[in-house]
């Protein structure tokens, strides 16, 4: 269950996915006003921008500290 790149962990790949399915669900069938499927949008693309963003700083950090002990 990887999206094409080794990024994040299980767990991680997980949670994203759930987040996403709550996403659509909320989007598409909940009857809720423009502005809150707007927003509600905007929020979950910028967790999923700074999960990523921060997992991929953290595996950069554990590759250096790597190459300095070496």
């Amino acid at each position: 269950m990887s999206f094409g790149t080794k990024i994040f962990s299980g767990v991680q790949e997980a949670l994203v996915l759930a987040l996403m399915l709550v996403t659509v669900f909320a989007l598409f069938y909940v009857n809720i006003d423009l502005m809150y499927k707007v927003g509600i949008g905007v929020i979950v693309f910028t967790v999923i921008f700074l999960i990523t963003i921060a997992t991929q700083i953290l595996t950069q950090q554990k590759e250096i500290k790597r190459a300095n002990a070496a």
